[in-house]
């Protein structure tokens, strides 16, 4: 019901988005239009520029299903501007391990960047992966829109998104690297203690997490405060609902991505409402940079993605309700989880000062958990200055963070 609805009104506005962007291609967007009059006076109408800024914003109101492009063409490695191609390495109904292939003979570390699955695409990455890729041979999990997903292709939750982990280290093959951002941090613990404890070849050489709900009853947030509020029952009964028929994965259960993009938005909604009262004030004066850098960000904000209902339900029961990795009380597959059995695995986790979705505390807590290794193959950092997105994107990630990933794997490759 839940979709349906969010449908019918997709389906409402569509016309009106139809008829702003027919507007605005036939509107002269000049800063001023001046009409005869009478006599052949003139009168300066300032109005019709900020009439093309109110139809571009109409044209705009609207989400997109469809994982956007990541735009990474080349990158600058060593001295040299290299092209950039991306190629599926594997891929099953619910992900693809992408890989950005270089054009160049030098031999870099290959590091599994694990996105989160939580109502965007991993193409929110993209500035992590761009930044990466200086020094890098990048992968990274390239997660499916569940709607699109049929029935048949079956379930998805908490193990199958730590088997995919397994699977795609495998596939990338011995002495590979992987880094988490944010919720997956603790399936890829996870994954890493899996494969410790089975002795697996391709376990990799390091693991950086960062800002990742490791141990959520420390420092609880807003999001932490919300995921505990109300039992498993209430948002299986209120958040899960079904794909309409129009879809390939009809049928089938799903966390819709328009819902979490609605709460995340909730959180902060004064400043969205600011970003785009800036936006209208940029398109009335002609102010296309400063435009563009906001509609960018918003052409990737409003790109969501449903999740499947079993991960959803399974990773607020798991991670944010009942801490179980954190107790030694989690299983992957009817077996404990031991992550002091992680013992060839060097591990750094970051965190950021201002953090207001994952606080200070909760991904430092792998330390704890990962007790078998030595002190030389841990490092904390905690990032001054920086919220979440901080931590993995902008200026102190590219020159305060990722050097500290960077002296890590090739110190450990």
């Amino acid at each position: 019901m839940l979709y349906s609805a969010y449908q019918l009104q997709d389906d409402l506005m569509a016309p009106l988005r139809t008829a702003a962007k027919a507007a605005m291609s036939g509107a002269n967007i000049s800063r001023e239009l001046s009409l005869p009059l009478t006599g052949g006076m003139g009168v300066v109408l300032p109005f019709r520029p900020r009439l093309a800024a109110a139809w571009e914003l109409v044209a705009r109101a609207g989400l997109s299903h469809t994982r956007p492009p990541f735009g990474i063409d080349s990158v600058t490695t060593g001295n040299e501007e290299v092209p950039v191609r991306e190629e599926v390495t594997a891929k099953t109904p619910f992900a693809s391990l992408v890989h950005f292939a270089k054009d160049t003979d030098a031999v870099q570390p290959r590091i599994l960047v694990v996105a989160p699955l939580s109502g965007h695409f991993a193409t929110l990455l993209r500035g992590t992966i761009r930044t990466l890729l200086r020094d890098h041979d990048v992968y990274v999990t390239d997660w499916h829109n569940a709607r699109d997903i049929p029935l048949e292709a079956g379930v998805f939750g908490f193990d199958e998104y730590v088997g995919h982990i397994i699977r795609f280290l495998e596939t990338m093959g011995e002495g590979s690297h992987v880094l988490a951002v944010c919720q997956p941090c603790v399936q890829t613990l996870v994954a890493a203690a899996v494969m410790a404890a089975t002795k697996n070849p391709a376990q990799p050489r390091s693991m950086t997490l960062m800002a990742g709900p490791v141990d959520t009853r420390v420092n609880p947030t807003k999001v932490n405060e919300l995921a505990t509020q109300h039992d498993l029952d209430w948002f299986r009964t209120n958040l899960i609902t079904t794909v309409p028929g129009r879809y390939e994965g009809a049928g089938r259960a799903v966390y819709p991505g328009f819902v979490q993009l609605l709460s995340f938005m909730a959180m902060n909604i004064s400043r969205h409402e600011s970003q785009h009262r800036d936006l209208y004030r940029h398109l009335s004066r002609g102010e296309t940079e400063k435009a563009a850098a906001i509609k960018t960000f918003y052409d990737e904000y409003f790109a969501v993605l449903d999740l499947t209902a079993e991960f959803y339900l399974e990773t607020i029961d798991r991670v944010f309700q009942r801490a179980l990795l954190p107790q030694g009380l989690l299983t992957y597959r009817g077996e404990k989880v031991e992550p002091k059995a992680i013992r060839r695995t060097a591990l750094l986790t970051v965190e950021g000062e201002r953090d207001d979705i994952c606080a200070l505390g909760q991904t430092v807590a792998a330390h704890d958990l990962c007790s078998g290794l030595k002190p030389f193959m841990r490092r904390h950092h905690m990032q001054p200055g920086v919220g979440h997105y901080g931590v993995f994107n902008g200026r102190k990630w590219e020159t305060q963070v990722y050097p500290l990933v960077r002296n890590l794997t090739l110190s450990t490759n």
